[in-house]
């Protein structure tokens, strides 16, 4: 076991590993707020755009399934007649400049796994930028007039209107303690100010604070190498397989996939690890199963018996009546102040 992977164990399992750490994670919460406070007292400089922002983060480190609520997002307000944009960072790519509009094609060692799949998946206009105020400027000049901030919960520099924070069913907030001592990016009192906290699956870790539950739904298989779609059962591949993720939280693909029948031999890889030929070289050869956020990083190259398993989040009606509501409100301001 790698020494990230003790970490990640230690901060989400309660271990006494990381009590020498407490002092760091203490002052890496009064830093956080700190910092929180120089934006709130006009210290340091906040954009406001002049649409409607809403910023999609989480509080703790790892994978929660923030990335398929920017998707669903995106279809939803394109339902209700708006033209979104999704600002993002574009962590792990590099791009010759900046803001980058992220096509279908961009390359994604340009634009990050990211926002490559979420230009793929939604079709709305994305834009990857270490400064995300200059990113959703270009947003808002490409006609966008909602814009989704995808893991911008900390980047106070882009002023936001709803703020939705998702957290990890099973993994919860850990052992509470922030980072280094733990998986909190911010502290835990965080949530209080947020619009709506996101559970995505069955919540097995109390949150002292009401939350809408989400659920991440597999919808069907994508045969890489040809894009071609089948339906879940009967299985389009032979077993075992091996599976594969690069993502923050491997384990919960893995679980979804043998929810589903599929059985093999696992691979748990960093979130966002670059792929090429030679991450394929498992023994014996089998059918390889990856998230469609590791796709987008192996088009080229990936084995012909490669599959994609596509999944999409669900949230009850009750929130997305909430949504509309609020946003009804904030469009009818955006009017009476121009």
């Amino acid at each position: 076991m790698s020494l990230a992977q003790r970490w990640i164990k230690a901060a989400y399992g309660g271990s006494n590993w990381l009590v020498p750490l407490y002092p760091l994670g203490n002052l890496y919460r009064y830093l956080m707020g700190r910092r929180a406070q120089c934006y709130r007292e006009g210290n340091k400089p906040v954009w406001q755009a002049p649409v409607p922002v809403i910023v999609v983060g989480n509080i703790t480190l790892g994978g929660t399934g923030k990335s398929p609520l920017v998707a669903w997002l995106s279809r939803w307000l394109v339902q209700q007649g708006f033209s979104p944009g999704i600002v993002t960072r574009g962590y792990g790519g590099k791009a010759p400049h900046y803001p980058l509009l992220v096509t279908p094609s961009t390359d994604p060692a340009h634009s990050g796994d990211e926002p490559l799949m979420l230009a793929q998946q939604t079709g709305v206009p994305v834009v990857a930028d270490p400064q995300r105020a200059r990113g959703a400027e270009r947003l808002v000049q490409q006609g966008c007039d909602v814009l989704i901030s995808d893991d911008g919960l900390q980047h106070l520099a882009l002023g936001r209107d709803i703020e939705l924070v998702v957290i990890d069913g099973a993994r919860g907030l850990g052992n509470q303690r922030c980072l280094p001592a733990g998986p909190l990016r911010e502290a835990p009192g965080r949530l209080a100010s947020v619009d709506a906290v996101i559970v995505n699956g069955a919540l097995q870790r109390p949150l002292e604070i009401s939350s809408v539950a989400m659920q991440l739904v597999p919808q069907r298989w994508r045969q890489l190498p040809t894009g071609q779609h089948y339906p879940l059962q009967p299985l389009p591949f032979a077993l075992p397989v091996h599976g594969l993720a690069g993502i923050g939280n491997p384990q919960r693909f893995f679980n979804t996939l043998r929810e589903l029948g599929v059985e093999g031999e696992m691979h748990p890889l960093a979130d966002h690890q670059p792929f090429d030929e030679h991450t394929f070289q498992f023994m014996p050869p089998r059918p390889i199963i990856m998230t469609a956020k590791d796709a987008v990083k192996c088009q080229a190259f990936a084995p012909s018996d490669s599959w994609v398993l596509e999944v999409e989040a669900q949230l009850p009606q009750a929130f997305e009546d909430w949504l509309a509501n609020r946003l009804s409100v904030l469009t009818q301001r955006g009017c009476t102040d121009g």
